[in-house]
C-alpha cells in the first residue's frame, strides 16, 4: 500500500464504522518501510491496530547484526503492540518454526504483547529441526500422513486459494448437481465481523479468494447488475452460479470434494471472461501449488 491508497482506506474504513483492524498480508515484514507507515497511518486516522500478523521470519537471525529489535521497537513507537505469532505445521515448509521462538522472545524482552497462532503446535514440531524448514514428506513423517487434513480441521479453515488443489487428497468427488441441491444464499460475501482490504483499496470477502469489490462501494452501496458472480452467489448460492456458468459454457468435471471447491472451478472458468469481480490472476496462481 502506498500513502495515497493508505489514506483512502483509512477514511472508508472509518466511513463504514470500522475502528479496528489487524495488518496481515502476505507477510507485513517483506516491505517493512510500507508497514510502518501503515502503522503510523492507522495512528493518525484514530484507527485501532490490534495486532499484526507475522511469520517471524524477519527474526530467524539472532546475530549481533540482526536488525529485528530495532525493527519491533519502531514499530512499538508508532504503536504496533502485539504480534500475531504464525506456528504451525503450515508454516513450518517456509520459515524454521525457531523465528517465531525468537521473536516471542524479542516481545517479551521488549514489553510487545504476542501470542502464538497456535501455541499447541510446538508440541508436534519439536521433534524437528527448529532452524531449518521442512518438506511435506518431512512433515508426514514426523507428524502424521494426515496432518495437513488434521491441521485445517483443527484450524477450521477450508481448503481455498493455494489449496484448493489439495483437497482432492481428503475429500470424496461429488457430482455438482448433488452439491448445489440445498444451496443457500452465501450472505457471508458482505460479512463485515472479519474481511481483508487489498492493497488496491478493495473489499476482500471472508473465505471466498478471487473475489474483489472497491471498498467504496462496499461502504457506499454495491450497484445493481454491476458484478452478476457476486450478486449469484450472495442472492441464490452455488446453484445459481452453477446455472449462470452453464450459460457461458461452462461444463463441470465428474465431481468437486466441496460446494467452495466448485465455487472456485466456476469462478475460475468465469475469470477469463472479464467480470470485473473476479481476479483472473489469483485463480491461475492459485492452482498451480500442489
Amino acid at each position: 500500500m502506498n500513502e495515497k491508497s493508505s489514506d483512502e482506506i483509512c477514511r472508508l474504513l472509518l466511513k463504514g464504522g470500522c475502528r479496528s483492524v489487524h495488518i496481515g498480508g502476505g507477510e507485513p515484514f517483506l516491505n517493512f518501510d510500507g508497514l510502518l507507515m501503515m502503522v503510523r497511518k492507522l495512528k493518525k486516522a484514530g484507527i485501532r491496530l490490534e495486532y499484526t500478523e507475522t511469520n517471524a521470519f524477519w527474526a530467524a537471525d539472532t546475530s549481533e547484526n540482526s536488525k529485528s529489535e530495532e525493527k519491533l521497537k519502531m514499530l512499538l513507537d508508532e504503536g504496533a503492540n502485539c504480534y500475531c505469532i504464525s506456528v504451525d505445521p503450515y508454516h513450518a515448509e517456509y520459515v524454521p518454526y525457531g523465528a517465531a521462538l525468537n521473536l516471542a522472545e524479542l516481545c517479551e524482552k521488549n514489553g510487545v504483547d504476542f501470542f502464538l497462532w497456535k501455541q499447541e503446535y510446538f508440541q508436534v514440531l519439536s521433534k524437528l529441526d527448529s532452524e531449518k524448514t521442512h518438506s511435506r514428506e518431512e512433515l508426514e513423517k514426523s507428524i502424521s500422513k494426515k496432518y495437513i487434513f488434521d491441521t485445517a480441521r483443527h484450524y477450521g479453515i477450508g481448503y481455498g486459494g493455494r489449496a484448493v488443489n489439495i483437497e482432492d487428497e481428503f475429500g470424496t468427488a461429488i457430482p455438482a448437481d448433488r452439491l448445489v441441491e440445498d444451496s443457500s444464499p452465501c450472505r457471508n460475501l458482505l460479512s463485515t465481523g472479519h474481511f481483508h482490504v487489498d492493497m488496491d483499496c478493495n473489499f476482500i470477502p471472508p473465505r471466498c479468494t478471487g473475489i474483489r469489490l472497491p471498498l467504496s462501494e462496499a461502504v457506499s452501496g454495491i450497484p445493481s447488475d454491476k458484478y452478476p458472480i457476486f450478486e449469484a452467489l450472495y442472492h441464490g448460492g452455488i446453484y445459481a452460479l452453477l446455472d449462470f456458468a452453464r450459460q457461458q459454457g461452462f461444463s463441470e468435471k465428474a465431481g468437486y470434494p466441496s460446494k467452495c471447491n466448485l465455487c472456485f472451478h466456476i469462478r475460475h472458468f468465469l475469470s477469463k471472461k472479464d467480470f470485473l469481480e473476479l481476479d483472473e490472476d489469483h485463480y491461475d496462481e492459485a492452482l498451480k501449488y500442489y
